[in-house]
Order: structure tokens, then sequence, then C-alpha cells
């Protein structure tokens, strides 16, 4: 398994359910992730031909994890926010989040995605704006799903606490990641996706490049 480590980053090209089998059990204090949906949404949102320059036609969104995927996801980390949890057979809960995306006109696509919790009692939401296809971050759209790095770091404001290990298990575009070192946080990902890998660290890098001009 490639391993890539960027400032307190840990990052590893390959299966997570692997990378969470070597791993002890709460070995995370908190896992923010966002597995397939089971929607096909990368040639949803993509279309055929803007597709291409990611590899062409991919089809990681063809299919829910497995159980032994998030029988690795509950027994590695202690809490869980998981995006798109309404598609996946999880234990019931009051914990729910909404992502408001604040769109200024309607479209066809939802007005937010949800994420199951196992650690609220109330439906909370989140507001942050989308802007479309390139996405609510300035150096543009990676991946078919991207989500706003102010999004992660608005969950790790409210739900993360200092000296928490952080769990990604599907990396994508690298959004949470550069939210997590923005704040400090050591945080460990898996992305099974060459090309995604490659074009999630590179942000992450320049990313971290800009917050030392910053300084």
């Amino acid at each position: 398994m490639q391993k890539e480590i960027i400032g307190k980053a840990t990052l590893y090209l390959g299966d997570c359910r692997d990378g969470m089998a070597e791993r002890a059990d709460k070995a995370f204090s908190l896992a923010i992730v966002d597995p397939p949906y089971g929607i096909d949404a990368g040639n949803m949102v993509m279309g055929k031909g803007q597709n291409k320059q990611w590899g062409g036609k991919k089809n990681w969104d063809s299919e829910i994890p497995d159980s032994r995927y998030f029988a690795e996801l509950f027994r590695t980390s202690e809490r869980q926010i998981i995006w798109g949890g309404n598609y996946f057979p999880l234990p019931l809960t009051g914990g729910w989040l909404f992502w408001n995306k604040d769109r200024d006109k309607d479209v066809s696509f939802a007005d937010g995605e949800l994420a199951w919790t196992n650690f609220l009692n109330t439906l909370k939401e989140a507001k942050i704006k989308y802007d479309g296809f390139l996405g609510a971050d300035k150096d543009g759209r990676i991946h078919p799903t991207q989500k706003p790095v102010r999004l992660y770091s608005w969950l790790l404001n409210k739900y993360a606490k200092l000296g928490d290990e952080i769990l990604d298990t599907h990396l994508g575009s690298g959004s949470s990641v550069i939210a997590c070192l923005e704040r400090g946080y050591n945080v460990t990902a898996y992305e099974i996706d060459p090309e995604y890998f490659e074009a999630a660290c590179l942000r992450i890098e320049r990313s971290q490049q800009q917050q030392l001009l910053a300084f």
C-alpha cells in the first residue's frame, strides 16, 4: 500500500478495509467519511465527456460499501459522521446532519445531503454554499462528488477537539484532509483510485504551501 505523508496527514493508496484491519480498536477519535452511495453519481454529475479529465468513465459509485467496511469503520473509530447515511443499512439514529448547499437558484440536483452520526441527538444543519460544477473551493473541482473544505472545517469546529485522531476512508478530492491540516489535526485517509489519489495529494500539497506562505 503506497503511503504519503504531508504534514500531519498520512495518506494511503489502497483499500481502506485492508488499512483499517491493521488498526487497533478505537484507534481514531472521529471518522468523517463519504463512501460511494451506489447511485452512479460520478457519471450522473460529470457526464461522459466531462469525465475524461478523470480518466474516462469510472464505476466507483455503482455499489454501496459492504458489511466488512462498516464493521471495520465502527471497530476502529469512536464516533462517526457518514455522508450519504440515508443510502446505507445503518442503525437508527436521531443524530442526522443536513448540509444545506445554499444554492442561488433552483437546479435539478439535491439542495443538500444527509450524514448519519452516532453521537448527535437531534438533526443539525450546516449551511455551506456550494457553487455548482467548480465547487466552492478556489482551486476548482477534481472529483465528481467533491465537498467544500469549508464544510469539513465546520464539522471539525463543531464536533472535534484538540488531540483527536481523524479518519477518512475515501479521500476523494482531499477536502477533509485540507480542513484537518488547517486546524492542526492528525488525519489518516485512504483512496483506492490512483488518479484521484495523485490529484488529491497534489491539491493537499498546494494547500500546505499556501499556508506556509501565509505565515
